[in-house]
């Protein structure tokens, strides 16, 4: 049976796309978990661990000092394979798998109850936070599960993902900017529909201090696939597409929603996926505050 999440979002439902994001972005994932740890850090919990990516480096990182990495999703189907892709990579490394919400109190005593460590050097949550109702009030249930001394670290959107030239040759140009404008409006609208939605008015940085911690810090970090693209980066540019197309429905003008349907018809003359001029490129950046 489908599980949703407090965003109305079936999260295991999006296994397969997840394991391949990880896929195209493991090499920047192993130079973010290298500038993360410390060399003294043996714990990290991660909330929100997707196909287990980042949990399968963090695990790799510690593979020689040996340590624990704790995965944390709503999702069983994704927090199963996280915490099999993190466990496969060295017995030196203990994985614990805890079922829990970052959007509901209790998240310090459910980790508890699955007999992992509740106090790490690095609690790392990525591209979860904005999903959370009240997301100050998320981000002190991260930081308590922070030792004294140790950090947290959240990952959120910089610039937009961009894959498209400007001018694709159907409809008028601009044709991404405006997908990425109903994108928008469909993610104010997800936010809005959330039980218990509280505005964040500051800016990630400003909301880690006021969530009580110190010595805020934030760099950014690009994922640059220039065209032309090999077959992950094909098919990382099809499911950003396909992923507009779910979101901006219902706010794109019809010509624009034919044109991207036409991107996406891999029977058709358009389509994106045969196209030599694709890319990725987007910016995301880390945010991190010590307890």
């Amino acid at each position: 049976m489908a599980m949703h999440s407090h965003d109305n979002i079936d999260w295991d439902a999006h296994l397969q796309r997840l394991r391949e994001a990880d896929e195209l972005t493991a090499p920047e994932t192993a130079e973010r978990v290298a500038r993360l740890l410390r060399p003294s850090d043996r714990t990290v919990l991660e909330i929100g661990s997707g196909a287990g990516g980042t949990a399968a480096a963090f695990a790799a990182a510690l593979a020689d000092s040996g340590g624990e990495v704790v995965v944390v999703d709503t999702a069983p189907e994704l927090l199963a394979a996280a915490a099999d892709r993190a466990g496969a990579v060295s017995d030196r490394v203990t994985v614990h798998a805890v079922q829990a919400d970052a959007a509901e109190d209790g998240l310090v005593e459910a980790v508890a109850q699955a007999g992992a460590p509740t106090q790490a050097d690095l609690v790392y949550a990525a591209f979860v936070v904005h999903h959370l109702p009240d997301q100050l009030a998320g981000l002190r249930r991260l930081a308590e599960l922070v030792r004294p001394g140790g950090r947290l670290a959240i990952v959120e959107f910089g610039l937009q993902t961009r894959v498209l030239p400007d001018d694709v040759g159907l409809g008028e140009p601009g044709l991404e900017g405006r997908l990425i404008a109903g994108r928008e409006q469909w993610f104010r609208q997800m936010r809005a529909e959330m039980t218990g939605t509280t505005r964040l008015p500051v800016g990630w940085g400003t909301a880690l201090a006021e969530a009580g911690l110190s010595d805020v810090r934030s760099w950014s970090y690009l994922v640059d696939r220039p065209a032309p693209l090999d077959e992950i980066g094909r098919s990382a540019v099809l499911r950003r597409l396909g992923l507009l197309r779910r979101h901006a429905e219902e706010f794109l003008d019809p010509a624009d929603l034919a044109a991207l349907d036409q991107l996406l018809d891999e029977t058709g003359e358009h389509y994106a996926g045969n196209r030599d001029d694709v890319y990725f490129l987007t910016a995301n950046t880390v945010h991190v505050g010590t307890r």
